[in-house]
């Protein structure tokens, strides 16, 4: 009997107190955190299939491919730039940067660049070649100054690269 009449008895009251303190705390947590993940977050765009035909001959169409065995620079329409080695096993950016910064000055309108990639380059390889052609980073005094040379990029998958020795039979 005694249990039936406490368990008659009024509900047990919820005291919710400290999980509203948590979500006081929490929203505006995620909120400031959902805000600088934002900043991190570069656009990119897909390679066009077809060359665009409103664009001149002056201008160009850079295109920047990433191979195992190192970088290749090439205009889309007028064809291969320069290829750049790896140096002790890893990419040339300095090289690749130094080219870049003299097409800039002689294509100073153009913006953009699309970056190659094999299925097999590494994701950090990827980023540092698109750091590498979005900005360029110069001493100027006591301060570091960023330059754009080509912000907007495009990626896409490499074109299966030609063997050297490879020829019709």
């Amino acid at each position: 009997m005694r249990y039936r009449a406490r368990a008659k008895g009024d509900p047990a009251q919820l005291d919710i107190t400290a999980f509203m303190n948590l979500m006081v705390i929490l929203v505006p947590f995620l909120l400031i955190t959902a805000v600088f993940s934002r900043i991190a977050v570069l656009d990119l765009s897909l390679p066009h299939a077809a060359p665009d035909k409103s664009i001149t001959r002056q201008q160009l169409e850079l295109e920047v491919i990433l191979r195992s065995d190192g970088i290749e620079v090439g205009d889309r329409r007028r064809g291969h730039i320069k290829q750049i080695p790896n140096r002790q096993g890893q990419r040339d950016l300095k090289v690749l940067s130094q080219l870049l910064q003299q097409l800039k000055a002689h294509y100073p309108a153009i913006s953009e660049a699309m970056i190659l990639a094999e299925p097999t380059t590494p994701y950090d390889a990827l980023v540092q070649v698109m750091d590498t052609v979005r900005v360029v980073q110069r001493r100027e005094g006591s301060a570091i100054v960023q330059s754009e040379l080509f912000p907007n990029i495009s990626i896409g998958d490499a074109p299966v690269a030609m063997a050297a020795n490879a020829g019709p039979r």
